[in-house]
């Protein structure tokens, strides 16, 4: 539910199409705005809408303004990301895509991501079942394997975003700290390899 995110999230796709063989890519799940209880305020709306704006107008990304006629919308991201880390362990492959589903549902369609029932629709396009999702996803196991992995994405420095972080010999490095478009962050991947 980051909009940086799903801006990103096509650049982070044709990455890991052009390093095809060469290059995992891992999605790890924040917790921006997790456990949220409270509604937006007409401030946070305000500087929120600015920055799908800026989103959309250096992306292109598609967004529905309609979301800020909403009253009392409460951006609670837990769901979504514990949703998410569902799918990682049910169907690990499809993450990236069905990351991209959520992206749409939420930016584009207007669908309310802490809705359960929105969650297994769009899992179920990609062939989740239902009782095995919702099993999964009400579990305490899961709620509890979310919040190790919230503190180990703060722990590992990816506090804001989206953060892309490099996997090499001597440990991880942080290549990107917000959104770059796709040829930085190639240039960036290639010099932390070839110190590597």
């Amino acid at each position: 539910m980051c909009p940086w995110s799903y801006g990103f999230t096509p650049v982070v796709r044709r990455l890991r199409a052009l390093w095809h063989g060469r290059l995992i890519v891992q999605v790890l799940l924040g917790d921006m705005y997790a456990h949220a209880t409270e509604p937006l305020s007409p401030e946070e709306k305000s500087n929120l809408a600015v920055s799908w704006h800026r989103i959309q107008e250096y992306t292109f990304q598609p967004f529905d303004y309609r979301f800020f006629k909403q009253r009392d919308f409460i951006y609670n991201t837990e769901p979504a990301c514990r949703a998410l880390l569902c799918v990682r362990l049910l169907r690990p492959k499809l993450l990236l895509e069905v990351l991209r589903a959520f992206h749409s549902a939420f930016f584009v369609d207007g669908h309310d991501l802490k809705d359960p029932g929105v969650l297994v629709r769009l899992v179920g396009l990609f062939g989740i079942e239902e009782n095995l999702f919702l099993a999964l996803f009400e579990s305490e196991e899961i709620a509890r394997q979310m919040e190790e992995e919230f503190s180990y994405v703060d722990s590992i420095g990816a506090t804001s975003f989206p953060s892309v972080l490099v996997q090499t010999g001597q440990g991880v490095e942080k290549i990107a700290h917000g959104y770059v478009p796709l040829d930085q962050l190639e240039q960036r991947m290639l010099q932390v390899l070839e110190r590597a």
